[in-house]
């Protein structure tokens, strides 16, 4: 396989979309459509709402609305590799976010249990219920992130929360943003940015929000409500070639980037439709080497 760049750099976005159910794949400099990363029912696909790589540098995905599984991808083809976290393992239930912990453990947020699960890094056996239901008042935990101080910190859509949870043991630490805090409400994909502070996709107000990152305190609507045309934002990521900021656009279809600094739009990087995207859902940047399958 002949390398087009140093492994080093993301080369690709990939977006996956909740209408048209699989992984598509963008030019992270053009946004230009490549080709379809994963199809619909590769393995079993039924909605990505969730994507995460690896330490393997493979691409796992959240089915959520099919069987309750997490899927593994080949991280250079695409191709299906195996239910990582089988149906139900652990009573999974509508999985909604994951994210690989600093044990390399994998910790999947389930949505209709009110918990986070946490499965082996290696072969996806389920270990524990690492936040239960009682705790925290935890309701329908949805987006999950490890923070700079490796705690974990996890989007409770119904309390319009983001709860901080001990990064080891899963004790309950705080509501670090308090329920509502700058207008907050329904809360999904979280992030750290690279200022430090916690950026907070707010479904329902149509902007992404921002906290300090020590103390959650709230510090502005950093993308403010419609920007952009910003409807529903369900993916919200740092990176690119750029640094700048990225949005999935649930509503309108759209993958929409915003300067990193300022918040200020900059452009539709990814149009509706392009690719056939509908409802674009989850994105991330990839480090996959090749364009040769």
């Amino acid at each position: 396989m002949t390398s087009l760049t140093s492994v080093q750099s993301p080369e690709y976005l990939l977006v996956g979309g909740f209408g048209n159910k699989s992984i598509l794949r963008y030019d992270q400099k053009t946004g230009n459509f490549i080709d379809i990363f994963v199809p619909s029912s590769s393995g079993g696909l039924s909605t990505p709402v969730g994507l995460t790589l690896g330490p393997d540098n493979n691409l796992y995905v959240v089915s959520s609305f099919g069987d309750s599984s997490v899927l593994r991808y080949d991280g250079q083809s695409g191709v299906f590799i195996d239910a990582f976290v089988s149906s139900n393992s652990g009573g999974l239930n509508t999985p909604t976010g994951l994210v690989f912990g600093p044990d390399n453990h994998l910790y999947v947020s389930s949505m209709n249990s009110n918990s986070v699960l946490r499965y082996d890094g290696q072969t996806g056996d389920f270990v524990d219920t690492f936040v239960p239901s009682d705790r925290g008042e935890l309701n329908q935990p949805s987006g999950l992130v490890f923070g700079p101080d490796n705690n974990l910190y996890v989007s409770s859509r119904v309390n319009n929360s983001i709860l901080r949870y001990d990064g080891e043991t899963g004790a309950f630490i705080d509501a670090f943003v308090a329920s509502g805090s700058g207008g907050l409400s329904i809360p999904s994909v979280l992030t750290f940015g690279p200022d430090g502070n916690l950026y907070v996709g707010s479904e329902n107000t149509d902007s992404v929000l921002r906290y300090d990152g020590q103390t959650g305190t709230f510090i502005d609507a950093f993308i403010p409500p419609g920007s952009g045309g910003l409807q529903c934002p369900v993916g919200v990521m740092f990176g690119g070639y750029d640094g700048n900021l990225y949005v999935g656009s649930f509503g309108n279809n759209s993958i929409l980037r915003y300067d990193a600094q300022t918040g200020a739009f900059i452009d539709t990087f990814i149009p509706s439709g392009s690719g056939g995207l509908q409802n674009a859902a989850v994105l991330i940047f990839s480090k996959i080497s090749s364009l040769t399958r």
